[in-house]
């Protein structure tokens, strides 16, 4: 009885979420989607390169995700840049935002570096709905 209740009231909260997904493959980006649709969060943006979702972010009005999930590999700003940029914004607001770097990289250097500039999770693909609901449920403090 114990864990469904735990299960519905991390579920209300879910649906209360805002998440961003960077990648610049779009099937990566469906399956991370899909994940997080089957943990209860549907309010998700996406996008294919760290530079359109910075824009989005520094844009007019943008709403704040929750977390952000970003692949390290890619084209233009990757991963890094990305995150680096964030940490270094003047808006408080957007500085703060976690982020879950997916990588297929087992170098523990890359993971290393991915956490110096402030990932607040370096993942391992493939990911599954359980370890990214722990990884989520983590990094914004959620009890469930």
């Amino acid at each position: 009885m114990q864990s469904t209740q735990n299960q519905d009231e991390f579920g209300s909260v879910a649906h209360e979420m805002f998440g961003l997904v960077i990648d610049d493959h779009t099937a990566m980006r469906s399956i991370v989607r899909q994940i997080l649709q089957t943990i209860g969060i549907t309010a998700i943006g996406e996008y294919s390169e760290g530079a359109a979702a910075w824009k989005y972010l520094t844009g007019p009005a943008p709403r704040i995700p929750d977390f952000i999930i970003c692949d390290i590999h890619m084209e233009g700003m990757d991963g890094l840049d990305f995150i680096n940029r964030l940490r270094r914004s003047k808006d408080l607001a957007i500085r703060q935002i976690p982020v879950v770097i997916l990588t297929g990289d087992s170098d523990d250097i890359i993971q290393g570096v991915a956490s110096q500039v402030g990932a607040a999770k370096v993942m391992q693909k493939p990911i599954s709905a359980p370890d990214l609901r722990k990884e989520i449920a983590d990094i914004l403090g959620v009890q469930f």
